[in-house]
């Protein structure tokens, strides 16, 4: 059985060997059990649920299959759906839809890959941006944040580097075997001395977009939260500055940080 992680890190080395008697038994056992199992699962989500059984079971098969492919083809799509800038397929926790969804995001996809997309977009209306799954399991390609909005009288609390010249949220990388709520506990206490209230903590939105800074096709990905706190937020100035910031200000921030402030401005959150 195959755990999603929390938060990225490389899968350990595997034994060529190893790796291909796996994938023999594998495809065995799904010639031998499969016919098997689909029948009984036709049946029993017949008899159980009716038709509406029949089709998320059958639903549930083609996400599986798509994933499949997403691994399998991930080298030819690759090289003819997205050009060298683009995100990558082949997480295997991930649709080719899903990655589809994001290269067009990007505006990566090639001439193949546009043609794909408008024809999935005959049949299904968005299908690629509608199919784009923020919490597939973290890869090379995306850096997992948590991010914790605070907005005061219309104003957002932001930070700002000593050495950078662009705002940013509050935000801190997941942690492994951490929950959301301590790790974001932690980080706000390191960068702005408060106490979270973690079972204050709401969620508010996951957002994706190129990583400022980093080469083409890698996505900063944030999942964001608001919470109640105690203390007063302040930082060492020789590091960080805070600032509170309007919906004016967005020009100063990373692209995925401007998506957080259209849909905050949008929600009438922020001025």
């Amino acid at each position: 059985m195959i755990l999603k992680k929390q938060t990225y890190r490389p899968d350990k080395p595997t034994n060529p060997f190893i790796g291909a008697l796996l994938f023999l038994i594998s495809i065995i056992l799904l010639f031998i059990t499969g016919p098997i199992g689909f029948i009984y699962g036709i049946f029993h989500s017949l008899f159980t649920r009716g038709a509406k059984g029949i089709g998320e079971y059958l639903l549930k098969i083609a996400i599986s299959i798509d994933q499949l492919g997403n691994v399998m083809m991930q080298h030819v799509l690759n090289l003819l759906w997205t050009n060298e800038n683009g995100y990558k397929f082949g997480n295997r926790d991930e649709t080719i839809s899903s990655a589809l969804g994001r290269n067009k995001k990007l505006g990566t996809l090639t001439a193949p890959g546009k043609l794909i997309d408008k024809i999935l977009d005959t049949i299904d209306p968005n299908h690629s941006l509608n199919s784009i799954d923020y919490y597939v399991e973290p890869s090379e390609n995306i850096i997992d944040h948590l991010g914790w909005i605070h907005i005061e009288d219309g104003q957002i609390l932001c930070l700002k580097k000593a050495d950078e010249d662009f705002y940013f949220i509050p935000k801190g990388i997941r942690t492994i075997g951490e929950t959301d709520a301590l790790t974001l506990a932690k980080n706000t206490k390191r960068i702005l001395n408060i106490e979270i209230d973690m079972p204050s903590m709401q969620f508010v939105g996951i957002f994706e977009a190129q990583a400022k800074g980093k080469k083409p096709g890698i996505l900063s990905r944030m999942t964001c939260y608001t919470a109640q706190y105690k203390g007063e937020p302040y930082t060492d100035p020789k590091t960080n500055q805070i600032a509170w910031l309007s919906y004016e200000d967005k020009h100063q921030l990373s692209e995925v940080d401007q998506l957080i402030f259209d849909i905050l401005h949008q929600n009438g959150e922020l001025a």
